[in-house]
């Protein structure tokens, strides 16, 4: 069955598709049967008035007819070669948002309706014009924060991650009517041949699964940005540094230690590398039941942070605390910052085995090199080969789980019924991403994420 033939899309949409606020250009978008129609009204045309396709019209723009309000160009994209697989119109006047609001109640009157957030790109999808994960690259690229990852939501909208996904669902599908040859042969011995063909096939069916599920793990990352947890004992400057590094006083800095309670979170950009850099509760012994909450919640970010900045007080003498703590960290993501040297000029960092560099979160010395050194540390992996998001790594390593299943049961010799079966569902998994399996239900979720317009 179509996208389509699941969904009822006979009405027209209309919504302003420039960002709110005044601008120079705004632009308002119809899509649907009708969309000529309401744009000839709006134009102030009679309504069989032709337009040729992908042309520029300097037109006039009305409220009522004889009522003009605005001047501007006018684009008509038939069915099916637009962007969302319908009849879309485009009016682009001057960027008043009093302008685009008349336009859009007119049009309203006309019989159009508001489009829902993301509905354009979500008629896309059902008029089978963009897959689901090229849908999703729509939103990533529009809310893109770096040039790595446009580039990354630009690769994934032009088709290169659902074609790795469609390839191994396509090899998968072969391997699954091998099985289900030897389902309709069973009475017949296939020999020891068909099933170390099968074996073959699952075995490279895995490594394929795994390098894309390795990449696409590092395009989530990327969307998001690495993540940064600074570490410490109470008082050491942790939030100084996040208010230095981010350009702004995001979190509260005084003399008492255990202000901060909870883990403060900050956006940052480090030579267009996106950094996510979270600021936690200090590690001590604490009787106050909201700083304990603070610290636990601080231990349970250190797996999923691709770099702990250790922050050393470089004016105390003593560290045997803080070097306990080192030890219990993972070395190869680690970096030792000792601060406040403002307060120790002639200050000599011990060696304690992990990168180290000596900064000043107050007065902002070390903290050029800081940059640099994150950028050494994370920035090798920011050119993914495309966009990925969370819901993409669930069901790539949900097709893993069912493939290694797979292979166990050929193992033991169990039977190729399930076999197939666990095949089966593999690529039902890949096809949940690119929207080939009914994925009805996740598409509210999906595109409800999307802007106004778009």
């Amino acid at each position: 069955m179509s996208r389509r033939g699941r969904y009822q899309l006979g009405d027209s949409i209309v919504a302003i598709a420039t960002p709110p606020g005044v601008g120079g250009v705004g632009i308002l978008r119809l899509s649907g049967p009708d969309a000529l129609a309401i744009a000839n009204t709006l134009c102030g045309l009679p309504q069989d008035k032709p337009w040729r396709p992908r042309y520029a019209y300097l037109r006039q723009f009305f409220l009522a007819p004889g009522e003009q309000i605005d001047h501007g160009i006018a684009l008509y994209f038939p069915a099916p070669h637009s962007y969302t697989g319908e009849d879309v119109v485009e009016l682009q006047g001057h960027g008043s948002p009093v302008i685009l609001g008349s336009l859009l109640e007119y049009a309203v009157r006309q019989g159009a309706r508001p489009a829902r957030a993301g509905e354009f790109s979500e008629r896309a999808f059902l008029n089978e014009r963009l897959d689901l994960a090229q849908a999703e690259a729509v939103a990533d690229l529009i809310h893109a924060r770096s040039q790595s990852q446009a580039r990354a939501a630009l690769a994934s909208l032009e088709g290169r991650f659902s074609a790795a996904v469609e390839a191994l669902r396509a090899a998968i599908l072969q391997t699954l009517a091998l099985a289900e040859a030897g389902l309709d042969f069973s009475e017949e011995d296939l020999g020891d041949e068909h099933l170390q063909s099968l074996a073959a096939q699952l075995h490279q069916l895995q490594r394929n699964l795994a390098r894309i599920l390795e990449q696409s793990r590092s395009s989530a990352r990327l969307a998001r940005g690495a993540r940064i947890l600074l570490l410490g004992a109470p008082n050491v400057g942790k939030s100084s540094l996040l208010n230095a590094l981010s350009g702004r006083d995001s979190a509260i800095v005084t003399p008492i230690p255990g202000t901060t309670r909870d883990v403060l979170r900050e956006e940052i950009e480090v030579d267009g590398l996106p950094l996510e850099l979270l600021d936690t509760a200090g590690l001590r012994d604490s009787t106050d039941p909201v700083e304990q909450e603070g610290i636990r919640r601080s231990r349970a970010l250190l797996e999923s942070a691709e770099e702990i900045l250790l922050l050393l007080d470089a004016s105390r003498d003593s560290w045997s605390e803080d070097t306990n703590l080192l030890a219990q960290l993972d070395a190869k993501r680690c970096t030792v910052l000792w601060n406040k040297i403002d307060l120790r000029p002639d200050f000599v960092a011990p060696d304690l085995g992990v990168p180290a560099l000596r900064i000043s979160a107050s007065t902002g010395e070390g903290l050029a090199e800081l940059r640099s050194h994150l950028r050494q540390r994370l920035g090798e992996n920011d050119d993914s080969a495309w966009s990925a998001r969370q819901r993409h790594v669930l069901a790539l390593e949900e097709a893993q789980e069912q493939l290694a299943e797979a292979a166990q049961f050929l193992h033991l010799d169990t039977g190729e019924e399930l076999l197939a079966q666990k095949l089966r569902e593999s690529a039902n998994a890949l096809g949940q991403i690119t929207g080939v399996v009914d994925v009805e239900e996740i598409l509210g979720e999906i595109f409800s994420r999307f802007c106004i317009g778009k």
